[in-house]
């Protein structure tokens, strides 16, 4: 008979933002005339920038003439995107990561809950809590923890991201072999300095560990003293993989895309302890398991590096901080104690109460969708994220809203 994957069962009932989107239904069924303003899942709202746009419908017009057309692509990406993302995101910043050690992808959401497919489940890691959802609940699904207890799964190490830290945590008091970090931190909209970053990659380089770095957010770094990439520091090419995307940056969650950096010069052990390039190993996992992003799409992303689409996606992510700004304005003169929201699109509130009590009062108060802070982690309890995804107009009359249902 047919057998299923028992580590499915570990899983929680729901995933977050599943469990989200029901509750949402449920109101909305209950009151169908009252608005909902949505600020909690982090889907942009605003249309794709021109530039990516007029390169989207040349790339379509490529795919109506024969003389033109293309059928499957290189499944790392094309040349023409990954030079310049090597060239923009990295040699401008000072870090030497070169075209071919950049494969192009649907998603950092996929390529982080993929990458662990190429590691043993013997590895120990290291997760903070608060976190993103996928880097956990990935590693349950590969057999890599224990059961659930007290809201903490067994066999893993969790670096917990509190107020007291400024929600970057502190390192493993025990080895690790497997550490996820993002900066701009998603939840907390907390970020890292270089000097903070450089203690995890050395940390890294001591124990021969690997740090999974998600980078999905650094186009919204204003403080130019703040690292965009873990390559800006000196020895992160051997110890580290770095995860963008074009989906924040760019507004391409509709239009998937996104790339992966594994240096050449980074290595794994097999139980032998014999030296392993991951690259070669990461190659080989892409290109079985995925045939590359559509041609238009990767023509759009390449239009992000023009001049007019450096103008445009920067006025883009502006306009996303303008509401951040306005939402950690209004919630702190509220009394609340609130983190990002300054280089991040999250604002990471202290509901002072069970986030999602919080998350509920929201909804059924003032009909605005937030993100109970629980949902990330035992660290989260206590706190709600709040997305700057939407118009300016609408957040406006969020936080009137929010006002009003908790003065």
């Amino acid at each position: 008979m047919i057998k299923i994957n028992e580590n499915y069962l570990k899983l929680q009932a729901s995933y977050l933002f599943s469990d989200i989107a029901k509750r949402v239904a449920a109101f909305q069924k209950e009151n169908p005339d009252r608005e909902v303003i949505r600020l909690g899942i982090g889907d942009v709202t605003r249309a794709l920038p021109k530039a990516c746009i007029d390169a989207f419908q040349k790339g379509v017009l490529e795919m109506a003439d024969e003389a033109t057309f293309r059928g499957y692509g290189p499944e790392q990406g094309y040349g023409f995107l990954r030079e310049k993302i090597a060239a923009g995101d990295f040699q401008s910043r000072g870090a030497d990561i070169s075209p071919d050690e950049i494969f192009v992808s649907d998603g950092a959401k996929c390529d982080t809950g993929n990458i662990q497919e190429i590691f043993s489940n013997t590895i120990r890691i290291a997760i903070p809590d608060p976190v993103y959802p996928v880097y956990l609940d990935t590693n349950v699904m590969a057999g890599r923890t224990g059961v659930y207890q007290e809201g903490r799964f067994e066999g893993i190490t969790y670096l917990d991201s509190t107020r007291e830290n400024g929600f970057v945590p502190a390192l493993p008091q025990g080895p690790v072999d497997l550490i996820y970090l993002c900066f701009p931190n998603n939840p907390t909209g907390a970020t890292i300095t270089k000097a903070q970053l450089k203690t995890w990659v050395d940390y890294a380089r001591q124990e021969r560990a690997l740090i999974l770095f998600d980078a999905a957010y650094e186009a919204f770094i204003r403080d130019e003293n703040l690292p965009k990439s873990i390559y800006e520091i000196e020895g992160a090419r051997e110890v580290a993989i770095e995860f963008r995307s074009f989906s924040k940056t760019a507004g391409f969650t509709g239009a998937r895309c996104a790339f992966t950096v594994v240096p050449k010069s980074l290595m794994a052990f097999d139980e032998k302890g014999n030296a392993h390039a991951l690259h070669g190993l990461w190659n080989r996992r892409h290109t079985t398991k995925f045939n590359g992003v559509s041609y238009p799409v990767q023509r759009s992303a390449e239009a992000v590096y023009s001049e007019e689409g450096k103008t445009q996606v920067r006025e883009l992510s502006d306009y996303y901080l303008k509401n951040a700004h306005l939402i950690r304005k209004e919630m702190s003169g509220m009394g609340y104690e609130v983190t990002g929201g300054e280089n991040s699109p999250y604002i990471w509130i202290d509901g002072k109460t069970d986030s999602w009590a919080f998350f509920d009062q929201l909804l059924k108060e003032a009909g605005v969708v937030c993100t109970p802070g629980a949902g990330f982690g035992k660290c989260g309890q206590g706190y709600i994220r709040v997305s700057a995804f939407n118009s300016y107009d609408n957040v406006v009359r969020a936080m009137e809203r929010i006002r009003s249902a908790l003065k």
